[in-house]
């Protein structure tokens, strides 16, 4: 074999090595440009994301915002027409390690100051009474969707003094007016019993119940 001829082979094997690599190089070429388009489809998507949640950290915030000041303008004005008081309730968010929660607070004014208080040790037990009364109440018409059906109240106000047992009673029939729902009631307090349209009386007798309807200052048997 001469020398041309061994060139010449050692030539298209260098050709072809080099065809190889430039095919290898172009393919790796072609897979990074596809990288990297998807590297930045990633990074768009990513931004919309986090766009996203942004948004919806904002809506939570604004929508929670937006109940808080809701129930605590229902439950403040419902305090101030029992307890005849400058006092309002207050709701107090916390986070906490993206757990948020939340605190109940009374705020009543002292020397001109405003004091938060537990509803627990603040102006005794009736205020808490009321408190869960207004709260049931707000969350009730608040609702979204809307709730159907009564509001059933059991032994409402059973620590409120009967200096503001009256005005309890007005507000439930104020709000059976204004919100259009109905309420049953189950009390041993004469005061919330004459309040309602329709007043049953339960007795045990032989140990059953015995049911009457009363009708002004007479009870019938229902």
């Amino acid at each position: 074999m001469s020398v041309f001829s061994i060139f010449e082979d050692f030539e298209k094997k260098e050709r072809s090595s080099l065809d190889q690599a430039i095919g290898q190089r172009t393919y790796i070429e072609e897979k990074l440009v596809d990288v990297e388009k998807n590297i930045e489809n990633i990074n768009e998507k990513i931004d919309l994301y986090s766009n996203v949640v942004l948004l919806l950290q904002k809506t939570a915030t604004y929508a929670r915002e937006q109940a808080k000041f809701q129930i605590e303008d229902m439950v403040t004005k419902c305090l101030q027409y029992v307890f005849e008081k400058d006092i309002e309730f207050v709701i107090n968010f916390q986070e906490l390690r993206n757990n948020p929660s939340a605190e109940f607070f009374i705020s009543s004014v002292f020397d001109g100051e405003k004091i938060l208080t537990d509803p627990q040790s603040s102006h005794g037990g009736g205020v808490v009474d009321v408190l869960s009364l207004a709260l049931r109440t707000a969350f009730l018409e608040l609702q979204d969707p809307p709730f159907e059906g009564p509001l059933i109240l059991d032994e409402p106000g059973k620590h409120v003094s009967s200096d503001y047992i009256f005005n309890l009673g007005e507000f439930i029939q104020q709000s059976t007016l204004s919100f259009d729902r109905q309420v049953i009631m189950v009390t041993h307090n004469d005061h919330l019993a004459q309040m309602g349209d329709r007043t049953y009386l339960v007795d045990i007798r032989g140990g059953k119940s015995l049911v009457r309807l009363k009708i002004e200052d007479e009870t019938q048997e229902d």
